[in-house]
């Protein structure tokens, strides 16, 4: 069992075969995905996927920091408001990205900390992006914790120090393909997650983990990322997946289904 806390199924590698690899996922032991809005378009795709699949998958709905040059905080909370209102599950992904510096930053910091404001007034976590960015995330998650506000870093690869800041907010990190990497120097960071603040994804269709280095990722290769964790925490595969499924399911309020099949609708 596992549960891929963040995928974008929405993105157009999947358009010939969307269906197919959710079923994959499924046969692989899934027990859910998040299907990440990194925009309007994108939590609107994954509202219908979610609509399709009820009980598998889940959406969120955010605007990535490389689009935050135009974020307009009227316009785009009244979207995300709607979409948490039919079923979108957490405020997200939005965060800072200093490596490829899409948008100016100080408009970066305004989107991500407004929509942590929002995610605190809708009672829902929010589901963080965050690269070179590490002394400005650290000191918004900081904040955000103390506003009550929880959240999880996604495919964590930063530093202790940010690791720490996101586990004293209450905040859980989410671990992805690259933990079987060679060049992946954080299991030490690994090992101090308490058990619950764990979370595991593919961040498909990118990152995926060894042995599918040069494939395009999905949610039915996430049980290579826990083969991988489970042996830097000195556990079993089975004993992580179920844990971090049960992490996934509290943290962000997700009715999962136990039927075989969850469609609603054929394909």
């Amino acid at each position: 069992m596992f549960l891929d806390s963040h995928a974008h199924l929405t993105d157009p590698a999947f358009d010939g075969d969307r269906d197919a690899v959710v079923d994959a996922a499924r046969a692989a032991g899934a027990a859910g995905i998040v299907c990440i809005g990194a925009s309007r378009a994108d939590a609107l795709g994954a509202l219908a996927l979610g609509a399709q699949y009820p009980g598998f998958v889940f959406a969120t709905a955010g605007v990535h920091p490389h689009d935050a040059a135009t974020y307009d905080a009227a316009r785009d909370r009244e979207w995300m408001r709607a979409a948490v209102a039919h079923g979108a599950v957490a405020i997200g992904e939005c965060g800072l990205d200093y490596h490829y510096d899409n948008a100016p930053r100080a408009a970066q910091r305004a989107a991500f900390d407004d929509q942590i404001a929002l995610a605190g007034e809708l009672g829902r976590p929010v589901i963080v992006h965050t690269r070179d960015a590490e002394a400005d995330t650290v000191a918004i998650v900081r904040a955000a914790g103390s506003a009550g506000v929880r959240g999880v870093l996604h495919s964590f690869s930063g530093s202790p120090d940010l690791a720490e800041a996101a586990l004293e907010a209450g905040w859980l990190i989410s671990f992805s393909g690259m933990v079987t990497f060679k060049n992946w120097t954080q299991d030490a960071v690994v090992r101090t997650v308490p058990d619950d603040r764990l979370l595991v994804e593919t961040d498909a269709p990118y990152l995926a983990p060894v042995p599918m280095r040069g494939r395009r990722n999905e949610p039915g290769f996430v049980p290579h990322i826990v083969a991988r964790l489970a042996v830097v925490r000195g556990t079993t595969p089975e004993a992580l997946g179920a844990r971090v499924t049960a992490n996934a399911r509290a943290s962000l309020g997700l009715a999962t289904s136990a039927l075989p099949d969850v469609r609603s609708t054929p394909h």
